[in-house]
């Protein structure tokens, strides 16, 4: 609207468990009426669209950039399919293949980055039939990875990489994006379900007061904290705090998912390729500089600052408005700040529907 973006719709439904697994679709009529129900439920106005942008699971996708020499558009696509194959550890007629140029930050190569997306036909087929089972008709899909980048990067370009972390509901995905591309996708289990689950088994609570008690406190304590102790040392009949009881009760997940994300560093930063950033970059060619979180999941008080003290890398709540409100706007009245982290993909997701080469 008067050439910027305005929010007019929004809205969720839950997808109960066991209908998506592992990214993969094992109920496609619950899922299409999951779609439904939040197409009929959204706030502000209707939706009157069919079309649709759609993500598609980090678990099942393969993301890699590869060099080509520097040719035509047609030669290109051709020398693509036949390099992908060196790449790709599925036969070439069981999946859908993607490519894009990754545009260098300064332009001085011999040759062209290109950024491969392939996804098995079996994974997608499901999802694009519960779109159409709900009367939707897909125009494009991606992976959840592209859509998130394309949220929080301010004008999609970042002159060092920069690790993305989505905390969900069920899973943690990890992107480190650089230049303008993706480098490196991961997910793992280790979720915000995973830490009311800690709360809930330790406290001996029901998942309800456990989710309770986890918005509430969060890794907020008044307390000295020591993330190294042992979990199966701690004994929560101690008269400690609530606060403290709290976050007792969630080292084991917090180490974890310090460890997988000192793990993704450490091989990103062990196998990572020239990303033809300025000279200054180049002398710390595939150093990670700065985390962002987001996902419903990055809400939880404190997390960012026990991340940034345990990587010692600052760490950053993300902003899914970062390319459509001026800055230093980071939220709307009809969808606060803390709301909207967990419409992120979506939000990537709206602003590829704008994209000329759909």
């Amino acid at each position: 609207k008067r050439g910027t973006f305005k929010l007019v719709s929004f809205g969720e439904s839950e997808i109960k468990q066991g209908i998506i697994d592992g990214g993969e679709v094992k109920d496609e009529a619950a899922l299409s009426d999951a779609i439904k129900e939040a197409v009929l439920k959204v706030k502000g106005e209707k939706l009157r669209t069919k079309y649709v942008i759609c993500s598609l699971p980090e678990e099942k996708a393969f993301l890699q950039v590869i060099q080509l020499p520097r040719m035509m558009d047609e030669e290109l696509k051709k020398a693509i399919r036949f390099e992908a194959e060196n790449y790709i550890p599925l036969p070439f007629e069981e999946v859908y293949l993607d490519s894009q140029r990754v545009k260098p930050v300064f332009d001085h190569l011999d040759h062209t980055d290109v950024l491969l997306a392939a996804l098995p036909k079996k994974t997608i087929s499901p999802y694009v039939n519960a779109l159409k089972k709900a009367g939707l008709i897909p125009l494009a899909l991606e992976v959840e990875s592209q859509a998130i980048s394309r949220a929080i990067i301010k004008q999609e370009l970042s002159p060092s990489p920069v690790l993305i972390i989505d905390l969900g509901a069920t899973r943690t995905g990890f992107i480190i994006f650089s230049g303008y591309s993706l480098r490196f996708t991961s997910s793992i289990p280790v979720s915000s379900q995973t830490f009311t689950e800690s709360l809930a088994k330790n406290l001996n609570t029901s998942p309800d007061k456990a989710e309770t008690l986890k918005r509430k406190y969060g890794l907020k304590t008044s307390e000295i904290i020591h993330l190294k102790k042992k979990p199966d040392s701690i004994n929560f009949e101690k008269e400690f705090s609530e606060d403290k009881k709290v976050f007792d009760a969630m080292i084991a997940p917090v180490i974890d998912l310090i460890e997988q994300i000192k793990d993704r560093l450490n091989y990103y930063q062990s196998h990572t390729s020239h990303e033809h950033l300025s000279s200054r970059d180049k002398m710390s060619k595939g150093i990670v500089g700065k985390v962002i979180l987001c996902g419903g999941g990055a809400n939880l008080k404190e997390l960012a600052n026990v991340l940034s003290l345990e990587l010692k890398i600052p760490v950053e709540m993300g902003n899914p408005w970062a390319n459509i409100l001026p800055e230093p706007l980071k939220e709307i009245p009809e969808l606060p700040y803390y709301e909207s982290l967990k419409y992120t993909t979506a939000i990537g997701l709206a602003l590829r529907g704008f994209d000329q080469e759909i």
